[in-house]
């Protein structure tokens, strides 16, 4: 048989932390943890508050060391060489 979970309200306390919480720009998957409710839950939440929970992605540190430099294509030149052509041939045709 499946467990049937039963929903908590939202009280007063949990609304306060919330929102200090999310003051503090702390992650969503924190702030849900901490409240012992699930992610959805919490972001759903905060959207009915109108508290804004965007912007909290964490960056690990490995992934930040593991980026290489972009190169630079060729594409860049060629459409810089294209706009001039364009302009030059313009010029010409007046």
């Amino acid at each position: 048989m499946v467990k049937k979970t039963k929903r908590r309200e939202w009280t007063a306390e949990d609304v306060r932390e919330l929102k200090q919480l999310a003051k503090a720009k702390t992650p969503a998957a924190k702030i849900a943890r901490k409240l012992k409710r699930t992610e959805g839950a919490t972001r759903q939440k905060a959207l009915t508050l109108d508290v804004s929970l965007n912007s909290r992605t964490v960056k690990s540190k490995t992934t930040v060391k593991s980026r290489t430099p972009l190169k630079k294509t060729g594409l860049q030149k060629t459409t810089s060489n294209r706009m001039a052509l364009k302009k030059t041939t313009s010029k010409k045709k007046r």
